[in-house]
């Protein structure tokens, strides 16, 4: 397939918190769809830059960008910086997360404001940043990572989980108020995926059951990137404001 038949080219992409995992692969994915990818870190530049050679090395296009997306002022740098260099940008992926375990009792206020400022301020900082572009060319794809905890109820995770449940909200409402400008809006919510994790992750949470998996194994981080790309091509224009479950029968809603 050629970039000028594949559905995303042409397009430019922005996937925060791309350097490893579920971000990662969700680059990948839409870089082979044709899209420019701007993979993201607030600092692993390292890691990024090998994400965007990896792509580069398959024939895509890609940049690596490092910014801290709860600092107003360098969200718009960073949407200006995409812009200057592609004119454009049509869909943003709101991955970047930071989690972590604790017991309530033992859960101080600013560990609780670090978690939700990444996932939901971050992502309404960024997402506020890069609509007019999108509102510009009539097309726009916001798709944002949730999490199972904010479904099912976990242990020790209660940051987390109020975070990513307001990731909800969020979503709704922008695909009620963008829907007539040709942007959807939705969240993709895994459940239990394997393979290495951040030193910031946790152990993965105690869910009701075990975390039982009917599937009888873990998911891959493509598991998740699969449906993000879905969702990111053309033909996504229908599904709007809605809640995607990829968690292999863990939680059933």
């Amino acid at each position: 397939m050629t970039s000028s038949n594949r559905p995303l080219s042409g397009k430019v992409a922005l996937v925060t918190g791309s350097a490893r995992r579920i971000g990662r692969e969700s680059a990948l994915l839409l870089a082979r769809e044709g899209a420019h990818v701007v993979v993201h870190a607030r600092s692993s530049r390292d890691e990024i830059e090998a994400v965007a050679a990896e792509i580069r090395a398959e024939g895509g296009a890609a940049t690596a960008l490092l910014a801290d997306i709860t600092v107003e002022a360098e969200v718009q740098r960073l949407v200006d910086a995409i812009l200057g260099e592609t004119g454009r940008l049509d869909i943003l992926v709101n991955n970047a997360a930071v989690r972590g375990e604790k017991p309530l009792v033992e859960l101080d206020l600013a560990t609780f404001r670090a978690v939700y400022s990444v996932i939901v301020e971050g992502a309404f900082l960024v997402t506020r940043a890069a609509v007019p572009a999108m509102a510009r060319n009539g097309f726009g794809r916001i798709i944002s990572i949730g999490g199972v905890s904010a479904h099912s109820g976990v242990s020790h995770r209660v940051h987390v989980a109020t975070a990513k449940a307001a990731l909800v909200g969020f979503t709704k409402a922008l695909a009620i108020e963008f829907g007539a400008q040709g942007i959807t809006a939705n969240l993709v919510v895994p459940g239990r995926i394997g393979g290495p994790r951040s030193a910031t992750s946790g152990a993965g949470g105690a869910f009701p059951g075990g975390g039982f998996l009917p599937v009888g194994h873990e998911g891959a981080p493509r598991n998740v990137a699969e449906i993000v790309r879905t969702l990111a091509l053309p033909s996504g224009d229908f599904i709007t404001g809605q809640t995607l479950h990829v968690n292999g029968g863990m939680y059933l809603p």
